[in-house]
């Protein structure tokens, strides 16, 4: 059988776009099951603890060289997701979530995937929808989510997001982070 050219291209074109879509679904099947390994530890580690029943954090000083000491066992560990590795933990209070990055990780902020997929996909949707809430009087203003980033220099130390709210965003915000985490020290090592 024979194809004419315009055929041939079509069919260039089409296999293109199957690989595209492969590529694409292989992230996210990457992706879901790093959320289930991390979801795994935290509830092998966290024996249902609930995050009213957690210890609250003090705030540290917003300064240029942050010294944070936490106890660990309060800490819900985030691996790299190709070893294992911890290179953050993370502390649920009732009013946030702070991810605290391994001293030895240093991970410039300006890094892909940070600010485009955890900051304004993860979080900027929930902000989206905490904002349609807020206009709608379904919650305050002052309960919309937000986050800070605390540096050292140009390198990310502390991620504080606060008025997380709903239990299932500790979730996401948690997987997410270490997933970013996992593919910016990728980036990185390139």
């Amino acid at each position: 059988m024979k194809f004419s050219e315009e055929q041939v291209k079509e069919i260039v074109a089409l296999r293109e776009n199957m690989l595209q879509q492969v590529d694409k679904h292989q992230e996210g099947i990457e992706m879901l099951e790093k959320n289930i390994s991390v979801l795994d530890e935290f509830l092998k580690d966290s024996s249902f603890v609930k995050a009213s029943k957690l210890k609250t954090k003090i705030e540290p000083e917003i300064n240029e060289k942050i010294e944070v000491s936490k106890p660990i066992d309060d800490s819900i560990p985030i691996k790299r997701g190709n070893d294992g590795k911890i290179i953050a933990n993370a502390y649920v209070t009732p009013d946030q979530v702070s991810i605290i990055l391994d001293e030895q990780v240093l991970i410039n902020a300006d890094t892909p995937p940070f600010k485009s997929f955890f900051l304004d996909r993860i979080i900027g949707e929930m902000k989206k929808k905490d904002f349609v809430e807020a206009e709608n009087g379904k919650i305050q203003k002052e309960s919309i989510i937000d986050y800070i980033i605390n540096k050292n220099g140009a390198n990310i130390r502390e991620i504080i997001i606060k008025n997380y709210r709903e239990k299932q965003r500790v979730t996401e915000l948690i997987n997410t982070a270490g997933w970013s985490l996992t593919r910016m020290l990728e980036n990185i090592s390139k």
